[in-house]
């Protein structure tokens, strides 16, 4: 039997910033909703970059990263829920947390200088507010989609829509919009389930007072807030951080038109 969660109540469920994340959710009216999304997967990965950082950090101890094969033997979150990696073969591979947040990091980090998935020039009066990140390498084996670019043209393109067409983007933007952040919500589900108390408990800060795991509340519930209020994350997707989601959904830090995703887009044929 797993031991209690107390990150699941409510006295640890507070934020280390006042009011609500909205404003920094809502698409604006000027901003062209493909740039919006675009926007908020480069923001969300340097979000959980942060994140991933602190839980990298070697132990005085053991000289190993908090997260290491020793202690996170598979990707989990919780013993309900381990997450695998396909192989070159397409076939679901168990591998050490720490190896499996490394490959979605390098895949994320692939998609996002990738122009032909988010592109750096983006079309007149577009309205992109994106940019874009340097990638040493990113040839990794990926569990996602194929190749990321419109397919046909002419009369075939024309009787076509999608989500992001306007600004430039190509045909599967939007699903890799929401597999980037079901990766990103994996990570965050591992760091609660395996290093909510080493290290975010024991993290203090001074200039403001301030606690880790309470900033790691405030990262996580403007992820969330992201994702339900564009429908970027199935309800199977938040199962193993349902509890702590309601409390938020309870007590209005997620507000209530992002609860209800208010702005969930599908994708259009």
């Amino acid at each position: 039997m797993e031991p209690p969660k107390f990150f699941f109540q409510e006295k640890y469920a507070k934020l280390g910033v006042r009011g609500n994340f909205m404003p920094l959710a809502a698409q604006p009216k000027n901003v062209e909703l493909g740039d919006w999304l675009a926007h908020q997967a480069f923001e969300q990965f340097g979000n959980i970059e942060n994140l991933v950082a602190c839980i990298s950090e070697r132990d005085d101890k053991t000289g190993m990263p908090l997260c290491n094969p020793r202690g996170c033997p598979t990707m989990s979150a919780g013993r309900s829920h381990i997450y695998t990696w396909l192989n070159s073969n397409r076939e679901p591979v168990k591998v050490p947390a720490y190896q499996y947040i490394g490959l979605v990091r390098r895949w994320i980090q692939g998609k996002l200088s990738d122009t032909r998935v988010f592109p750096t020039q983006p079309l007149k009066d577009s309205g992109a507010i994106y940019g874009s990140e340097n990638v040493t390498d990113n040839i990794i084996t990926m569990n996602s989609t194929g190749p990321t670019t419109p397919n046909g043209t002419g009369s075939a393109l024309a009787s076509r829509n999608w989500i992001g067409r306007s600004a430039g983007f190509p045909e599967n933007f939007f699903t890799d919009i929401k597999t980037i952040f079901r990766q990103i919500f994996r990570i965050y589900a591992h760091i609660y389930h395996s290093h909510w108390v080493d290290p975010f408990w024991h993290i203090t800060g001074s200039n403001p007072p301030s606690s880790g795991w309470t900033d790691l509340n405030s990262c996580f519930v403007h992820f969330i807030t992201v994702a339900k209020l564009f429908g970027l994350l199935s309800e199977k997707d938040l199962e193993p951080m349902q509890p702590l989601i309601d409390i938020w959904v309870g007590n209005g830090s997620i507000p209530p038109d992002a609860a209800i995703g208010a702005s969930a887009v599908t994708v259009l044929q």
